[in-house]
């Protein structure tokens, strides 16, 4: 569940934080006061889109945090384990979000820095959104069929129904591709082949292209590696003053000094090291320096070599890496074209056993479905018989593909007539907007027991319906209260007084500034709210109120 919920300078918020429970969450307020900015606050921590002008006038930046507390945080800790995150403690969850008027957003999960991405991916974990026209994603087929397979729990079948699926086009596409290649023309066979043959004949080797350029570096620089050795052997141990025999001048007098006073041995043994590496130095130069080789050739050689691969380079490839790559692939390609009528029976030969798992495993989707379809169907319509649907008839009908697709061998197409007498037709042709609202409240009821996210929005989704509907959608939202927390803004009394706990945004004004806040309100303060909603504060509005919150204690 949601635990909590704070939000500074967003809006019209200046600073709030919201303590929630569990249960039905009833949050009301008169048309302005701020209710939607609960949602926005909830769609920035579910990672959408960040728009500065929410930012409340004259601050820099607007801050959302929300903490989770969690029962089972298996599929959390796996996005997070996926961004290289720790998994949550004790059940804990807490995302921040903060947004600037210079830019630069930043987002938190559990205190460590995340992408939107990240915030993107735990929101399909976290809430469900629904506002006044989030009903449409019941038009969408592809949406039903999720609603469908959740409901019959075949989530795992359809994962290896999907990964068969793609496995099977790809070796069509690939059979595909060759089959085109029988029509490739002459030149583009012969550009292949001169490809081929250009990179081959260079016969690179990885990691070679280093140790040119170490050995062309050398070779360029032979007369100046040279005269810098001379230079050293000089100053070593050539002509008067040199190192060495400086060395040796001081060596004469401590050896005279060591047999005048033998304790002075220990004090001169770093010299004689010292002494014996530079010996050793001059001869190790000297040797270097008769290695050396100025061949005109050999250099001629490497910079031939380096312009050849700098030239595939520029063809082919960024690194040498890269350039056996495309030859492996053009070879490929080649070895494809030139022996494709083989290539191809053995494609042919892959793709009718690989289309034939696909259909294997999508008949037993199939069938889960085709089970599944009438109990869901069974369940919505009895949950629209107590949201005022008395005698209406809702369908999901299951109608076959002409070829698999990703999602299965069928598409599902919710069908449905509000009145008695009239043919089911697609949901889409056939609800208002208040009927939508109520079935897509009808089918979460019914996967209810099915539906792992914890959290339930519902935003004004019982516009546009009469008050005693208003009460039906209300007793539904509090029955979905019992599995999961559900937060319901609502301009309906009915619907505020069978919440668990019920919250009032109200707005004030203070010189030229406006805040919204928001408090828990009980025992007379709820009372006076429904009476607020039902009208006014007159005492027939306010026996109203109490007749409200009794009825709700007695359901």
């Amino acid at each position: 569940m949601l635990s909590v919920l704070k939000i500074r300078n967003l809006a019209l918020v200046e600073d709030v934080t919201w303590e929630l429970a569990a249960g039905l969450v009833g949050v009301t307020g008169e048309t302005g006061a701020g209710k939607s900015i609960i949602v926005g606050a909830l769609k920035l921590i579910l990672g959408e889109r960040a728009d500065r002008s929410l930012i409340r006038s004259g601050q820099d930046a607007c801050t959302v945090e929300a903490g989770f507390h969690l029962k089972d945080t298996r599929a959390i800790d796996a996005v997070l384990e996926g961004a290289g995150l720790e998994p949550c403690q004790d059940g804990e969850l807490l995302i921040k979000r903060t947004i600037s008027v210079s830019g630069a957003n930043k987002q938190f999960v559990n205190c460590s820095p995340v992408t939107i991405q990240v915030l993107k991916s735990l929101g399909e974990f976290l809430v469900d959104l629904h506002g006044p026209h989030d009903h449409q994603s019941l038009n969408s087929r592809e949406r039903q069929l999720d609603m469908l397979d959740k409901f019959a729990g075949i989530e795992e079948q359809q994962e290896k129904y999907e990964s068969a699926w793609r496995e099977w086009r790809v070796a069509a596409a690939d059979l595909d591709e060759l089959e085109n290649s029988e029509r490739a023309s002459s030149q583009q066979i012969d550009m292949l082949k001169f490809q081929a043959n250009e990179i081959a004949a260079a016969n690179l080797k990885d990691g070679e292209e280093e140790e040119i350029e170490s050995r062309h570096r050398i070779a360029a620089n032979g007369a100046r590696l040279a005269e810098l050795c001379g230079a050293i052997t000089s100053r070593l141990s050539e002509g008067e003053g040199s190192v060495i025999d400086g060395l040796r001048e001081i060596s004469r007098s401590i050896h005279e000094l060591e047999k005048i006073d033998p304790g002075t041995q220990k004090l001169f043994e770093g010299f004689k090291s010292a002494h014996i590496e530079l010996t050793e130095l001059e001869g190790s130069v000297a040797d270097y320096a008769e290695e050396l080789e100025i061949d005109g050739a050999e250099l001629e050689e490497l910079e031939s070599r380096i312009h050849t691969i700098q030239t595939l380079k520029r063809k082919y490839g960024r690194t040498i890496k890269e350039i056996l790559e495309f030859l492996a692939e053009t070879e490929r390609k080649l070895g494809r074209i030139e022996n494709r009528g083989e290539e191809i029976v053995k494609l042919q030969k892959l793709v009718k056993e690989r289309e034939t798992e696909v259909l294997k495993l999508g008949k037993v989707m199939s069938k889960k479905r085709a089970d599944a379809a009438p109990k869901l169907a069974k369940e919505v319509a009895a949950h629209l018989t107590d949201l005022g649907f008395k005698r209406s008839v809702f369908e999901a009908q299951l109608a076959p593909l002409p070829a698999p697709e990703r999602h299965g061998l069928e598409e599902v197409d919710f069908h449905f007539a509000p009145n008695p007498g009239e043919p089911s037709k697609p949901l889409r042709l056939t609800a208002s907007s208040g009927e939508m609202s109520r079935v897509l409240l009808a089918v979460k009821s019914a996967l209810a027991r099915q539906d792992a996210v914890p959290l339930l929005v519902f935003d004004e989704i019982d516009a546009n319906v009469g008050g005693n509907i208003a009460e039906a959608v209300g007793r539904k939202m509090a029955a979905l209260g019992g599995t999961h927390q559900v937060i319901a803004i609502t301009h309906f009394p009915q619907v505020a007084s069978l919440a668990a706990s019920h919250f009032v945004v109200t707005k004030e004004i203070t010189g030229n500034q406006t805040r919204s806040q928001i408090a828990e309100v009980s025992n007379e303060q709820r009372v006076e709210e429904l009476a607020r909603m039902l009208g006014g504060s007159a005492a027939s509005a306010r026996e109203h109120a109490k007749s409200l919150l009794k009825g709700a204690a007695a359901a």
